[in-house]
């Protein structure tokens, strides 16, 4: 059986050092995938497969060990990822297979799954006076209108920022809270996979 410490290169990149001598049940999560990635690094390969890999992780651990991912994939290891974590595909992958009940549904870099959504961007606010969303609703870059709690939803595309503003000045109304984020991948696979949010 190999062992992890005599291999000086894999020991640095994982940042064992301060750990080596400890027995496993007594590392921390973030230890034990540091652990994990250095057994799967030991005999030098070209691909490495690694299975939820930030499962159960605090955000600083799962930050470190992001970073020595990319630090892996620089070195000139082929990683492949398995991961029900968006916002960790979509920053250590170059190219992403959705899976759905077993099947690929989408393969394509993050940016180009997130292009593929129905709606790029959403624009929320809370109206300065009543608005009628069905004139919303027929704005040609606008995907969908929801209200809830007096706040209105519209998705849409990047132009429909503008379109959305445009109207409600020209009625007088001043979007409250306003807020406008992009698509991210959650978005691209509830969109590609056809599940409901």
């Amino acid at each position: 059986m190999a062992d992890v410490r005599a291999c000086p290169a894999t020991t640095r990149s994982c940042a064992w050092q301060s750990s080596k001598s400890a027995a496993c049940t007594r590392l921390t999560g973030a230890g034990k995938q540091r652990l994990f990635i250095a057994l799967a690094l030991i005999g030098q390969p070209s691909i490495v497969v690694l299975d939820e890999l930030t499962t159960g992780l605090d955000p600083r651990a799962r930050r470190d060990t992001w970073q020595l991912i990319e630090e892996v994939r620089a070195s000139g290891v082929t990683v492949l990822l398995v991961t029900h974590f968006m916002e960790e595909a979509e920053r250590l992958c170059d190219r992403i297979a959705l899976i759905d009940q077993g099947r690929i549904t989408a393969l394509d870099t993050p940016a180009g799954l997130i292009g593929r959504t129905a709606s790029s961007t959403a624009i929320s606010f809370k109206p300065s006076a009543a608005l009628d969303t069905r004139q919303l609703a027929a704005l040609p870059s606008v995907a969908s209108v929801r209200e809830k709690n007096g706040r209105v939803v519209v998705n849409g595309t990047d132009e429909t920022v503008n379109a959305v503003l445009s109207l409600l000045a020209g009625q007088g109304i001043t979007a409250h809270q306003l807020r406008v984020a992009e698509a991210t991948l959650d978005d691209a696979y509830l969109d590609l996979t056809g599940t409901d949010a």
